[in-house]
């Protein structure tokens, strides 16, 4: 399955709906400032060191942290400089919320259109990741016999498939596993892969990418 998509949210279904997240009430300075704190911990540097390299005061740069302070952007691009990473990289931490839990109902599950869909394949992308970067895509993926083409993926990272419902072939490069309910099936996304038969008139299953770095 290839890397981009296109979204499509049923008409009546909120495209972007509510999330329980342990951080979703913490303001945005204070977000920021956690996830400076935490770089400038794990590359175990003083705040000494980083405001020295940010051209600012180590007072001020606590207070940033503390989120007791709003930071411009021409001063975090000096903090993440001092940090060694990138602007980008910093709000990708704090959009992430790492530590967060993400509850999609079943009513609010996106579906979303795919290579395969034309071909009758139907997938509901179960988390959503606004990040600028995807980390893992799953989905949940239904097939029928009236999919009589099955195109072929390929992609970066690597694929896992668990099946739920049915029996189908799936097709790994020159490999031709028999998938049937309650099996696993992990592979290297960039080698061609696809479902090659259906052995049943539908079959349902999980499928997650994991992306590298």
């Amino acid at each position: 399955m290839p890397k981009s998509a296109k979204t499509r949210a049923p008409a009546s279904v909120d495209p972007a709906p509510d999330h329980l997240t342990a951080q979703a009430h913490v303001p945005i300075d204070q977000r920021i400032g956690t996830a400076i704190r935490r770089k400038r911990l794990a590359l175990k540097l003083t705040l000494a060191d980083v405001a020295a390299g940010a051209e600012m005061s180590a007072a001020m740069l606590s207070r940033i942290e503390n989120g007791q302070a709003s930071a411009s952007l021409d001063a975090l691009e000096r903090i993440c400089g001092a940090l060694g990473q990138s602007i980008a990289m910093l709000f990708a931490e704090v959009e992430n919320k790492k530590g967060a839990a993400q509850l999609i109902r079943a009513a609010d599950q996106l579906e979303v259109v795919r290579s395969g869909t034309r071909h009758g394949h139907t997938y509901r992308l179960l988390s959503y990741n606004r990040g600028p970067q995807k980390s893992f895509e799953p989905f949940l993926i239904e097939m029928d016999k009236d999919s009589e083409s099955y195109p072929r993926f390929a992609h970066p990272g690597t694929e896992f498939i668990y099946m739920l419902e049915g029996e189908m072939d799936y097709q790994f490069g020159t490999q031709r596993f028999t998938l049937t309910a309650g099996d696993a099936l992990t592979f290297s996304g960039e080698v061609e892969h696809g479902p090659a038969e259906l052995r049943c008139d539908r079959v349902k299953f999980i499928s997650m990418i994991v992306y590298g770095d």
